[in-house]
């Protein structure tokens, strides 16, 4: 296969994957999608961090007779969340705090 037959299968590959109806579209999305893979994995990465933060307040809450849910601290972050992203990003802090929760 030539250079350019590759090429070309490549583009159309790349076309196709993205739905765009051009390669220069197909290359925009292209990158733009690598963009969200690696901000995907950041935002994995820091979710990972909260709960090891989560499960350092937990503990130091039961170490000292307290509880392991603090409801008002959890009803901050529901406003904060709703406050920043609409209501979708109630559903967000609620999944974080589920995953947050009880891990000690």
């Amino acid at each position: 296969m030539s250079n350019s037959t590759a090429a070309a299968a490549a583009a159309k590959t790349l076309t196709e994957r993205t739905g765009a109806n051009t390669d220069e579209a197909a290359e925009l999305i292209g990158d733009a999608r690598e963009r969200i893979d690696a901000l995907d994995d950041r935002i994995i990465g820091l979710v990972q961090e909260r709960m090891a933060v989560s499960a350092v307040i937990q503990e130091a809450r039961i170490t000292s007779g307290g509880r392991r849910v603090n409801l008002s601290r959890e009803m901050e972050i529901l406003g904060q969340y709703r406050k920043a992203l609409g209501k979708p990003g109630t559903s967000l802090a609620m999944t974080l705090l589920e995953l947050c929760r009880g891990r000690v």
